[in-house]
């Protein structure tokens, strides 16, 4: 179904919405570029099962060909790019702010990877959101093409009148050593890089949502929260609606995407990633929810995430750059969020392809 306007996707919801039961819900996926096609399926209400431990975490497909798009010292090259750009527009009233750069990583198994398997192992983290998304799929596919992820990162919720987010921005990796995690986490809530780029989102997500709210609240400064391999800033946002009569996937869309994903100003950061970045992002860093008749759902950020097709899988990773981002640093980032989903298909991380080594990452 093509998005087109958020006017056109309300209009698209309340016209299937008409046309079932009132236990059905729609959810699926928006692409990250607003202008694509999204994916939204219909189907009965249903109470998602916790995920089974009986993995042993153990990846019995062999690999065939690991590779990163781009490799380590392009990623690093096109961070160090997007610096430069920053640093002579400063002053400039449109000047980029930030941007969010994201790589891949290709991974080929002798056999096709099995989503329950993997669903399994993401369903191991309970800081994060787990979902299995079915894709268009291409001519001739026989197994049929998945988003598959577990994100920490809330776009949007809503009940009735309430809504929330949970925005996050800057990150570090967590490590096995109680000490240097503590010592990761401690860095993280003292950067003045990392504020600053939490505050954009935040920012913009408020900005957003106050027309459609009579109030709205948040704590003075962000929190720490992590996963299993990360450490975050986080900003509580609650809302009370003016109106009960949007859905959260409109307001999902009215978000989507936040300088969380994408960057500042928007539309320029959404063109210079169209230059850096050598893949199509596709459904990455776009969201993915549900929602019912009634409007009431929950729509997060699609991070952490691969899209599996049978034999094949397309890890996807990103970082937030901004004036004083080191290369190195942010490469090593996305290394580290390549983690889960290397984790989640019962692999190690692969060094010198995520820009971090084998030790040191807690999984």
């Amino acid at each position: 179904m093509a998005q087109g306007t958020v006017e056109t996707l309300e209009s698209r919801l309340n016209k299937a919405f008409s046309d079932v039961s009132d236990d059905v819900v729609i959810g699926g996926a928006l692409p990250f570029d607003k202008r694509r096609t999204d994916c939204l399926w219909a189907a009965p209400q249903t109470t998602c099962a916790a995920g089974s431990s009986s993995e042993d975490g153990t990846q019995d497909e062999p690999l065939l060909a690991p590779r990163a798009e781009p490799p380590v010292p392009v990623f690093a090259d096109a961070v160090a790019e997007a610096v430069r750009i920053m640093k002579d527009e400063e002053g400039s009233p449109d000047a980029l702010r930030k941007i969010v750069l994201a790589r891949t990583l290709t991974l080929e198994a002798k056999h096709p990877f099995r989503s329950e398997a993997i669903l399994s192992r993401l369903m191991n983290d309970p800081a994060v959101t787990t979902y299995q998304i079915r894709l268009p799929q291409g001519e001739g596919d026989p197994h049929g093409r998945y988003l598959i992820g577990a994100t920490p990162e809330l776009l949007i919720g809503k009940q009735g009148l309430r809504v929330s987010s949970y925005p996050l921005a800057g990150s570090a990796r967590r490590h096995q050593n109680p000490v240097m995690d503590s010592d990761a986490a401690g860095a993280l809530a003292r950067s003045e890089k990392d504020k600053r780029e939490h505050a954009m989102v935040v920012e913009y997500i408020l900005d957003v949502l106050t027309p459609y709210c009579r109030q709205l609240t948040r704590p003075t400064g962000p929190g720490l929260t992590s996963t299993r391999s990360m450490w975050h800033l986080g900003t509580p946002i609650e809302g009370e609606l003016r109106h009960d009569d949007i859905s959260s996937a409109v307001l999902a869309a009215k978000l989507h995407p936040t300088p969380a994903v994408c960057g500042v100003p928007l539309n320029r950061a959404a063109q210079l990633i169209k230059q850096l970045e050598p893949v199509d992002r596709n459904f990455y860093a776009g969201a993915a929810g549900w929602c019912d008749p009634r409007g009431d759902g929950a729509w997060y950020v699609a991070i952490r995430c691969a899209e599996i097709c049978g034999r094949h899988a397309r890890l996807f990773a990103g970082a937030g750059v901004v004036p004083g981002s080191d290369p190195i640093s942010e490469s090593a980032e996305t290394g580290a969020k390549f983690g889960a989903m290397l984790a989640a298909l019962g692999l190690p991380p692969l060094a010198g392809l995520t820009g971090t080594g084998q030790a040191g990452q807690k999984e």
